[in-house]
């Protein structure tokens, strides 16, 4: 048997859900392998996730971007498990956290898992938070349900995690509660809920929405100094390219539910691969622009429940061709270790 341990963590009576698996430590800490995830809805069904794959090593971070409707947050919560069924529905695929497929787990081992192995910080901090209960007892929560711990022992550990991630004066705001915190310091608290049980992997999605610049740095700065700290894995989700220039070790792209291109980070914005790529770097505002004005990607997504023939984003790319619209491109390999479903992706390189 290779090396491995067991998930201790947890209540007795949970624990037994994964007292049986061994978490395979040679395997790669999460591997995501043709996820899909379909929607019933009125219209028919909406391919949400359509045959997602990547890996996900400790100490590395990958940033998942796409436009809002492309797939980012449907493919975190299929790995969580937090899908709302119905209508969403994983139909295919495998979901690997150190070699243990996530998706043929019931529901108590999901629970246990949760937490103690993957965290994830949501991208509404203030309804993520519930309003009537003080930022500190949610904290402790996480410990009194999976590691037994008194009231007293949790609310010491809820004041510890606050001031890990930058709570000033964390022994007295531990129980104030949310609305009493602003925007930058609610997402610290989601950010040191995540952390509470000292995950192997944090889902990060779209973790600086509607927050200032400064505090978006600010943000940014705390979860790679905490990754680092931890050797943890990250994925962080979000539709601002920009976000991820300098935290993300490598880059999945998804476009109407599929990924469009994979690669480390310096080949995406030295030199992209696919059209929506180049769109999406063309389409951030740099201080050599001034007085000129924003490029942007004309047109919208498809509709996921009637897709376009050939390459879903045909409709939208200067370089489509005839063969655009008829043969749905496959991930063809650019160089060792990059991907692009772009049947012309050469003529976007020299671009």
């Amino acid at each position: 048997m290779p090396e491995s341990d067991i998930l201790q963590a947890g209540t007795p009576a949970d624990s037994k859900a994964v007292a049986s698996l061994y978490f395979d430590t040679t395997a790669p800490l999460l591997d995501v392998q043709e996820l899909r995830v379909d929607f019933q809805t009125k219209e028919g069904v909406a391919h949400a996730v359509n045959g997602v794959s990547f890996t996900l090593e400790a100490g590395r971070t990958l940033g998942i971007l796409g436009e809002s409707g492309c797939g980012k947050s449907v493919t975190a919560q299929a790995i969580m498990g937090i899908l709302d069924s119905p209508p969403a529905r994983v139909v295919g695929g495998k979901v690997l956290l150190s070699g243990v497929d996530l998706l043929t787990l019931n529901e108590d081992a999901r629970r246990q898992i949760r937490a103690n192995r993957i965290g994830m910080v949501f991208q509404d901090a203030l309804s993520a938070l519930n309003p009537v209960f003080t930022v500190g007892w949610q904290l402790g929560e996480l410990f009194r349900k999976h590691r037994d711990f008194s009231r007293k022992q949790a609310k010491q550990e809820a004041v510890r995690l606050l001031d890990l991630v930058g709570i000033p004066a964390a022994g007295q705001r531990v129980d104030d509660f949310p609305h009493q915190f602003s925007g930058g310091m609610r997402q610290r608290v989601m950010i040191a809920m995540a952390l509470a049980l000292d995950p192997n992997v944090i889902i990060a999605d779209e973790p600086t929405t509607a927050l200032d610049v400064t505090v978006q740095a600010q943000i940014m700065k705390l979860l790679a100094d905490l990754q680092a700290e931890r050797n943890m894995g990250l994925i962080l989700i979000t539709h601002d390219i920009g976000v991820v220039a300098d935290v993300a070790d490598d880059i999945c792209v998804m476009y109407a539910g599929r990924e469009v291109e994979k690669a480390d980070v310096y080949a995406i914005y030295d030199s992209p691969a696919h059209p929506y790529t180049q769109a999406l770097l063309e389409s951030i505002p740099r201080v050599d622009m001034k007085g000129q004005q924003l490029a942007s990607i004309q047109g919208l997504p498809p509709n996921l429940t009637s897709m376009p023939s050939g390459c879903a984003f045909h409709p939208r790319c200067r370089f489509a061709r005839e063969r655009c619209r008829e043969d749905t491109p496959p991930l063809y390999t650019v160089t060792p270790g990059r991907l692009s479903a772009c049947h012309f992706f050469q003529e976007v390189l020299d671009s």
